[in-house]
Parts: C-alpha cells; sequence; structure tokens
C-alpha cells in the first residue's frame, strides 16, 4: 500500500496525548484521511463449504421485509439480540468467479479464479484499507483451519490480493502473530523469540537484496516484490516497537490457549481476541477472516465435530446439526466482534457505529457450485449509511461485484463497477451502480 509512513508517524506522535485519556478514538492516534468516511473500519468473515440460503433466511420469509416480527433460524439465532443491526440479502450471484470448491481470490476479487491460479486484481478488503483511516497495519489477514494445517503452514495466501499477481498472506499461527503485534512490548520466551525473528528478517532483507542484482530480468519485477514484503515486514515491526506504550493496554493474555492447544479452536479464538485487540488498539481498520482459509479444508473438533474438511462440503447444511454447531460458532465470534467494538468510545457512539461486518462464504452457497447464488450477512449499519434490520431478496442477476461496488460507494470512491469490464457486465450484470437496495 503506497501511503506517506513520515506523515503517518507524525501523526502517530501527535496522537499519543488522545491515546492516554478515556475519550480516545482509535483512527485519531493512528492519523486519518481527508476525506471523511461513515465506514472507518470493516471486517470480512469468510465460511469455507458454502453458505446455504436456507441457514440463515427465516422460515416462510419468501420477498424482502423487515426481520423485527421475524426469528432467526437455529444456525444465527445468535444473532436475535442484533436483528436490528442485520441485514441478509439472498439472490446475488458470482456465476463468473468458477466456483466450484472456490474462486480462491475470486470470493473477493468478484473474477475468475481457482484452486493454484494468481489473483488476476486487487481485492475489495485490500481496495476498501486503502481508503480508510491510515493505520500501521493497513490490512490484518486471519487464517482459522486444523491444528495440523495451522501448525505446517503458518501463513497461507488464498483469498486477498493487493493486485494482479500479489497476494496478501493470512496469518494462521497466534503465537507467530502474537509476536508480530505485541512481541516488541513483551517479556521473558515472547521477547527473545521476536527479537530473534526480527534479527532473522533483517538478515534476509539485506541477502535477499544483494542476491536480487543477479536476478535475470524477466524474475527481477517478482524479486523485488519478494524483498519489499521484507521491507514492509521489518518495517512493521519497528513502527509497532514506537508506539510500545500504547498497545501494552490491548495486547491479550498469552495462556494454554496459545502454547498448548487442545483444539483447533483454541486457535481460532485466540486469532479472534487478536484481531479483535487489533481493531481497539487502532492498529488496523480492515480485517479479513478466512474460517478454512478459503479452501476446503478446516476443522472444528473443539465443538464436538469429528469430520473434517472436504467431507463437510458434501452434508446439507440446512437442519444438518455439524452444520448448525460450526455456524453457531461463526455467530458467537460475530457476536463477539461486535460487543467488543462497542465497548469503544468513538464519536458520538462507538466503534461499531461506525464499523461494517460482511459474513458470507469464499464458496457462494455450498460446495460444488456454479455461484448462482451468493448470500451474505451484513451487520452495521456505519452511521446510518446502511438499511439494516431486514431481509433483501434479489432476483440473482446483479453479481457480487455490485455490493462490492456499495461499499466504495459509501467510502466516497467514484465508479460504477468494481473489478468488472464492459463485455463482463453485459453477460453477467442486470444493472449498473450499487445495489440501492442495501443503501438508505
Amino acid at each position: 500500500m503506497n501511503f506517506n509512513r513520515r506523515r503517518m508517524l507524525q501523526g502517530l506522535t501527535a496522537g499519543f496525548g488522545a491515546a492516554l485519556s478515556a475519550s480516545f478514538m482509535p483512527s485519531e492516534a493512528f492519523g486519518s484521511i481527508s476525506k471523511p468516511s461513515s465506514m472507518k473500519r470493516i471486517i470480512f468473515f469468510l465460511q469455507n463449504q458454502g453458505f446455504e440460503p436456507g441457514t440463515c433466511i427465516p422460515d416462510g420469509m419468501k420477498n424482502s421485509g423487515g426481520l423485527a416480527n421475524a426469528k432467526l433460524p437455529e444456525p444465527i439465532e445468535a444473532l436475535e439480540p442484533f436483528k436490528e443491526r442485520l441485514h441478509i440479502i439472498n439472490g446475488l450471484h458470482g456465476k463468473h468467479t468458477s466456483p466450484s470448491h472456490s474462486p480462491f481470490f475470486g470470493a473477493l476479487g468478484g473474477y475468475r479464479g481457482s484452486d493454484g491460479v494468481p489473483p488476476s486484481g486487487p481485492t475489495i478488503d485490500y481496495e476498501l484499507s486503502k481508503v480508510s483511516p491510515e493505520t500501521l497495519l493497513p490490512h490484518l489477514c486471519i487464517g482459522m483451519d486444523s491444528i495440523e494445517n495451522m501448525r505446517a503452514k503458518p501463513t497461507v495466501a488464498n483469498l486477498s490480493a493487493s493486485g494482479a499477481g500479489q497476494p496478501i498472506f493470512m496469518h494462521s499461527n497466534p503465537n507467530h502473530l502474537y509476536q508480530l503485534l505485541y512481541g516488541g512490548i513483551s517479556e521473558g520466551g515472547i521477547r527473545d523469540q521476536h527479537e530473534a525473528r526480527s534479527s532473522m528478517l533483517e538478515r534476509i532483507e539485506k541477502m535477499s537484496s544483494l542476491e536480487g542484482k543477479a536476478v535475470p530480468s524477466n524474475d527481477k519485477n517478482r524479486y523485488e516484490q519478494y524483498v519489499r514484503g521484507f521491507e514492509d515486514m521489518n518495517g512493521l515491526r519497528e513502527r509497532l516497537t514506537k508506539v510500545s506504550s500504547h498497545l501494552k493496554k490491548f495486547a491479550p493474555e498469552v495462556d494454554e490457549r496459545y502454547t498448548n492447544p487442545e483444539f483447533e479452536t483454541d486457535w481460532h479464538d485466540t486469532l479472534l481476541d487478536l484481531g479483535i485487540s487489533a481493531l481497539k488498539s487502532g492498529t488496523t481498520n480492515t480485517i479479513t477472516i478466512g474460517s478454512g482459509r478459503g479452501e476446503i479444508f478446516g476443522a472444528w473438533k473443539g465443538l464436538g465435530v469429528e469430520k473434517q474438511g472436504h467431507n463437510l462440503g458434501h452434508m446439507k447444511q440446512k437442519d444438518n446439526p455439524i452444520w448448525i454447531k460450526i455456524r453457531q460458532y461463526n455467530c458467537r465470534m460475530l457476536v463477539k466482534l461486535m460487543e467488543q467494538l462497542e465497548s469503544v468510545p468513538e464519536g458520538n457512539g462507538s466503534m461499531m457505529d461506525n464499523t461494517l461486518i460482511v459474513y458470507t462464504s469464499n464458496n457462494a452457497d455450498k460446495q460444488h457450485t456454479n455461484g448462482a447464488n451468493w448470500p451474505v450477512m451484513l451487520l452495521g449499519n456505519c452511521d446510518g449509511a446502511f438499511k439494516t434490520g431486514c431481509f433483501t431478496q434479489l432476483d440473482g442477476k446483479r453479481p457480487i461485484n455490485a455490493l462490492y461496488n456499495s461499499l466504495l460507494r459509501v467510502n466516497g470512491v467514484a465508479g460504477d463497477r468494481f473489478n468488472m469490464g464492459d463485455a463482463m457486465a453485459k453477460k453477467y450484470d442486470s444493472g449498473i451502480g450499487p445495489l440501492k437496495e442495501i443503501l438508505t
């Protein structure tokens, strides 16, 4: 992301006085963009294996209408007290993304994707991170999976991208993420590991920079991206160290769930806690959570679910006790996000008043889907920008790109389409511009 780091650090220094007061607003301490926006932060939560509409649409609701007198289905019943903040959308499509098992980057990019295929453009979460109030870490991606996969692959890139061929990695090992965010303020073993890792990354950066001089010209751009990745990582560690006194107030307590997890859900929970702490501290304003990490894997043994991975996708989700447990677990996470953000004052309200949560799947409505229906739930209205407390049934003729265009429009970004040219739109989009059904 291109932003003026010197200006941002000057904003950091100026904001420390506010950070010590009870009325501290995270976006103020970490600088802000000149254009006001009702959406100061956004969270994307994508559950793999699809989001069957029967698990979120109240029984008997066939047409658009209010949720006040409706009873939410069992899988999402945890959201019942928050119905006035909820908007359930059915009838968007993603046929052009070629999902099948997953379109991977295409789920948030709104373009054709597949396993092993690099992103063909930026994804919506990255684009929104560019226009949100500036932070030290513009975009945090978290990946939840089986404990074996999270240990073997602590980072993986499947969902988010900053541009064509430029994937953004998800953090899946909470110990590594904790070291990144809070290693500079920790003591004992965590501090030692943080310093050792920082020293190693600095050496790799220098070595990579030197070695890059001998790289063939056709590989030079790719290698320069690799070097910049180490520069950004090392720069982030340095910047986080500069605000250590502020971060101490938000660092979660490290317990056995980090070092000796009984189930993978222990790590899922700690990753969520770290994401919440990064939002509340103002370290980031954009988070993407991939439950299943955008693939066909994933495990929830901590919920009493023994089946995992690909087999879960071959089960119908509606009225399935296994999927009820998984979806309820997701919704408890959504509730925790809302309650934690509601607890922090911001402006005339709370952080949640200026936050939007987008919950969906990276795989439309089911595994082996053609993407004809892509259910989505929105939580939050961002100071009245979005309609809430309702269900909207669309006709299946507008793509997920139209939703993403709507999110950009709320942030003042001009344009009638997101990642969709005229030829593609002629085939896959019956309208133009944002979804009027979701905006006030």
